[in-house]
């Protein structure tokens, strides 16, 4: 798994779970069930059975539910007279009596849906006094499993001896935490996982913007510093008993994860590797360092260089761009042999061919983002250019100029030398910068980390552009909207999909590149041709080569679609048909007309004209590129003015749209997106606009004191 974390490796050797259910998780806000989650949660559990797992169950939820049902029966049982009198609160050992059978009745009804069954096990502390009971409870448990039944057990809260569940924390166990890291322990469970309302254990209240997701506890660094906010909502100690009740498992040797039960899919994620919630062990304090580097100071550290950095002179800032460009060449020994292992390990791990490519960075490559960065460094400084001088009244002048968006958050794919183009165009905007590059590239990425830091003077820091090095921290960092200005992901479909659905940030990039080229009938075939193998088969995993051919009905009669099928044929093209094409070519149909195929492979079909072109298109791109061939000025007019993408082209490869063949020196990606940014994004795209507004001490006084002029003086 990408989103693994090594510290999380034990969970291979995992096979017997406690899983303990917060009330939080149980219920909703009006106290009653939360039926869909508890489906939810029921579903995961029966996958997990399925792969043998030998799953117990910890369920609280039933003193709030009895609760509430109660009070509903209190409350139609009353007179007007009886609701102005002073409420009595209900007794707790009523409550859990009656919420017991209805929690119990609501999984058994869940389970037996998903052919699973389940059986109740209730208990109370001073059971585990006797030794045959805590036997015999092992043996049960142990017949149980045997037989795929899921124990559901939960403390009989309406015959404990305690004074009153919520107050009394005497005895062996006081809530069902403390039951389920007991438990944990005299069933010789292998993890224990409690679910909560929160994503886990924070440093502080989680409400608090300021407060961070511990992700290993270490009792050293953290038991001092945690500030635990208000209790549960409806449960006995919230997190604080959540955290005794880890610790003391874990002291035990049971690994514990806190995380929370309302995301779909955790249970699973969990048992992948992936780094979810909050990890109790005993040998945290050997995997994570004391002194750990925080993704959200590296952000902050980030904001923070990025200001020193706009405070710099222009002539600073280029000389930056030139130190960074002669640092390049003067190591570029030590970066190729980084990259070398970097392709070597590719290859020995059976990577495909177009990926090992994208990760070289010959000598040549290297010379050439070399003299991309210098061409940058000469570009007109970005930051503070006056785009509009407006006079609103005598003396008092307001302009609009650029400046820099702030910190930037790039996540993209195998590529190093995308590490570098957006490292410069980065600086020359004035942004800060944090990195997160492909597993495949992670030498290379180091070391050009390395040069590029090293060639930032301390006047600015070498913390403008930070590095992260695990895929584990993204989720972390996709919370950071108050440090962190825009995501920009470059990679794949689902990488810059999972982005855009995982954070508040606003993100930049486009999900698919499904680019068409139209030949319409009035084309120079041999035109149409040159551009339609280019777009294809020049590099066929980029984004911008051509996915879907679009051919004028006309040109069917001609004969050209079948001299054109054969040429991308020869070219190593596979083909596929739309409903028209698939018949008349006998090529297989398309599996969708919205497909990126990434490969030498490509969909073709039939248009009745230029407008079913345009139709087709806006139906099934991904606003991306899209071209037309044709040498008819009117149809070209209609189509570059109607197809509704980032770039719009005529006569021309879509390979043409790249921020280097589109004279902005570099690009950190391509957006789709329709606000900001749009299409291939150079420096431009890394800036806003602010206002800077400069008077001789006018005040408004309800616009009596001023005389408007509104006069545009920009020169």
């Amino acid at each position: 798994m990408e989103n693994a974390d090594p510290c999380r490796d034990f969970v291979k050797d995992v096979k017997r779970i406690i899983i303990k259910v917060g009330t939080a998780v149980v219920t909703r806000q009006d106290g009653r069930l939360a039926v869909g989650k508890l489906g939810a949660l029921c579903e995961q559990i029966k996958e997990l059975n399925i792969l043998g797992y030998e799953v117990i169950l910890v369920s609280s939820g039933a003193v709030g539910l009895g609760r509430q049902r109660l009070r509903y029966r209190k409350l139609i049982h009353s007179s007007f007279a009886d609701l102005q009198k002073p409420q009595v609160e209900l007794d707790g050992k009523a409550c859990a009596a009656v919420g017991q059978s209805s929690l119990m009745a609501t999984y058994d009804d869940l389970f037996s849906q998903l052919d699973v069954t389940s059986a109740q096990l209730l208990v109370t502390d001073n059971d585990f006094r006797d030794k045959d009971f805590r036997k015999q409870l092992s043996e049960t448990v142990k017949s149980l499993l045997s037989l795929k039944v899921i124990p559901i057990f939960n403390e009989n809260d309406a015959v404990s001896t305690r004074k009153a569940p919520y107050e009394d924390s005497s005895g062996i166990f006081w809530d069902n935490d403390s039951l389920s890291a007991l438990l944990a322990l005299e069933l010789k469970a292998d993890l224990l996982i409690l679910l909560s309302d929160v994503d886990g254990l924070y440093n502080g209240p989680p409400s608090d913007p300021q407060s961070k997701l511990i992700h290993t506890y270490i009792k050293e660094k953290h038991q001092n510093e945690i500030t635990f906010g208000d209790k549960s909502r409806v449960g006995r100690g919230g997190m604080t008993a959540k955290v005794k009740a880890s610790v003391h498992a874990a002291d035990a040797g049971i690994p514990v994860i806190i995380t929370s039960g309302n995301t779909a899919e955790n249970l699973t994620k969990i048992l992948q590797g992936q780094r979810i919630g909050t990890l109790f062990h005993k040998d945290a304090a050997k995997w994570v360092p004391l002194k750990e580097v925080d993704v959200r100071e590296m952000a902050v550290a980030a904001r923070d260089c990025s200001r020193r950095l706009q405070a710099a002179s222009s002539e600073e800032r280029k000389q930056i761009l030139l130190n960074i460009a002669d640092a390049l060449e003067s190591h570029q020994k030590e970066i190729r042999i980084e990259n070398e292992a970097d392709v070597a390990a590719a290859q020995e791990a059976g990577y495909e061919k177009s990926l090992v490519a994208r990760l070289a960075l010959k000598n040549e490559k290297i010379a050439g983002l070399a003299n991309n960065i210098r061409i940058i460094a000469n570009m007109e400084d970005p930051i503070g250019r006056i785009l509009k001088r407006t006079e609103l009244a005598e003396g008092l002048i307001l302009e609009k100029t650029s400046s820099p968006l702030g910190v930037l958050l790039i996540v993209f794919e195998s590529r190093p030398d995308a590490l570098v183009q957006i490292a410069s165009l980065a600086i020359r905007s004035g942004n800060g910068l944090l990195l997160k590059g492909g597993k495949e590239a992670r030498r290379s990425n180091a070391i050009l980390h390395k040069v590029i830091t090293e060639a930032i003077p301390d006047t600015v820091g070498s913390k403008l552009i930070g590095l992260v090095t695990s895929r584990a921290e993204i989720p972390e960092l996709l919370k950071l909207d108050d440090v962190i200005d825009l995501v920009i992901p470059r990679g794949s479909n689902k990488l810059v999909s999972d982005i855009k659905n995982s954070t508040k940030i606003p993100v930049l990039g486009h999900a698919d590149g499904i680019c068409h080229v139209y030949v319409d009938k009035s084309a120079n075939l041999e035109m149409a041709k040159q551009i339609v193998l280019d777009a294809k088969t020049d590099y066929p995993a980029g984004c911008n080569a051509m996915e879907t051919l679009l051919v004028h009905k006309d040109l069917v009669e001609k004969g050209w679609i079948n001299n054109i099928s054969v040429d991308l044929r020869t070219e190593g093209v596979t083909l596929y048909g739309g409903p028209k094409a698939s018949s008349l070519l006998n090529i297989p149909l398309a599996r969708s007309l919205h497909h990126e195929y990434c490969s030498l492979a490509c969909t073709i079909e039939i248009v009745d004209d230029v407008y079913a072109a345009i139709s087709h298109i806006n139906l099934y791109g991904s606003a991306h590129t899209d071209s037309i061939v044709t040498e008819d000025p009117e149809v070209a007019d209609v189509f570059l003015r109607q197809v509704d993408s980032a770039a719009v082209f005529h006569n021309a490869s879509t390979r043409f749209s790249d921020g280097a063949r589109f004279g902005l020196g570099a690009e950190v990606g391509i957006s789709t997106s329709r606000i900001h940014a749009r299409g291939p994004v150079g420096v431009d795209g890394l800036l806003t606009t602010r206002w800077i507004l400069k008077g001789s001490g006018q005040v408004v006084d309800g616009d009596k004191a001023v005389s408007y002029t509104h006069r545009d003086i920009t020169t």
